[in-house]
């Protein structure tokens, strides 16, 4: 069951959404635990990180140091543009920021895996940006936001800690302890952070059900602007930066793709519940694009390396 949740990510998370829209309730029920859910995703990400492959790729500490910098400063710039539009309200301005000031998403790694990228690269990528937000998603949220409405650095700080660093190295920790079954555990991890995504973002609309009709055009169209321009500019910039092919897929998804899960989290946390609407439909999207988009990279790859007929 879980293998199939979390190969069916996109499409349940949009069912999660819409079941979440007609019935509340059937999600609004999550309302103390949703935090939970969350830290559940980061002790999964804990689980499935190999130090060999971490330790592989910090041999070449340019390429992250770029992938990292382009992370924390690409994604923030869009989604301050994107927050200026007149029609938002404070909320959800801030929910935009909110979305683009966190790190790269878990499903990224899945994602680059399905187009053939560097997934070892990916996996860094995710690791070090999460362990840098306790610290660069707060300040991001404060300078860009902090005009918006207000925002407190230390409780987001607190909040990102618990829910994403602890669980992160409590999965990272029990590895060893884990024995036989931690091959087990690692087959299990991609579907309990599939869960948890879903149960997250069918939450956040449920919350927010009265003001989706009214808002979700010009939200979701700022959501796909921000989710098409990161994925070009991540080529791009990768391009730019000499990467090679593997690299360039990876960077373009790793920049495109941003952790959504915690963007609701910390908007429902801390901000109006309304607040958390850009990041719910952002999550949804990503996905979607991401799945399509390593559908049609893996085609290509496929195709350069098919022999010629004689």
């Amino acid at each position: 069951m879980l293998k199939f949740i979390a190969s069916q990510l996109a499409p349940l998370t949009l069912l999660g959404a819409f079941v979440a829209y007609l019935y509340p309730p059937a999600f609004l029920i999550f309302k103390q635990y949703f935090l939970w859910f969350f830290a559940a995703t980061m002790f999964a990400l804990g689980l499935v990180i190999k130090f060999k492959d971490l330790q592989d790729e910090w041999r070449y500490p340019r390429q992250i140091a770029l992938g990292v910098l382009t992370q924390f400063t690409v994604m923030p710039v869009l989604v301050f543009m994107v927050a200026q539009y007149a029609g938002f309200s404070p909320a959800i301005a801030i929910g935009f920021i909110i979305v683009g000031a966190a790190p790269g998403a878990m499903a990224s790694n899945v994602i680059v895996y399905l187009a053939g990228g560097a997934v070892a690269f990916s996996i860094t990528l995710t690791t070090v940006a999460t362990i840098l937000s306790p610290l660069l998603t707060p300040a991001l949220v404060k300078l860009l936001g902090g005009a918006i409405m207000p925002v407190e650095f230390v409780p987001l700080m607190k909040t990102i800690l618990l829910t994403v660093l602890l669980p992160l190295g409590a999965g990272i920790f029990v590895q060893p302890y884990l024995g036989r079954h931690l091959q087990q555990a690692k087959q299990m991890a991609p579907g309990v952070a599939a869960l948890a995504i879903i149960i997250i973002c069918g939450y956040a609309v449920a919350a927010n059900q009265s003001r989706i009709a009214d808002m979700a055009l010009p939200v979701m169209a700022g959501v796909i602007a921000v989710n098409l321009a990161g994925y070009a500019l991540g080529w791009g910039l990768a391009r730019s930066y000499g990467f090679d092919r593997l690299r360039r897929i990876t960077l373009m998804i790793e920049i495109g793709m941003q952790n959504a899960g915690m963007g609701v989290a910390l908007a429902l946390k801390h901000f109006p519940p309304e607040s958390a609407l850009p990041g719910a439909l952002f999550a949804v999207w990503c996905i979607l694009t991401g799945a399509i988009a390593s559908a049609w990279l893996r085609r290509q790859q496929q195709k350069k390396y098919q022999p010629e007929p004689a």
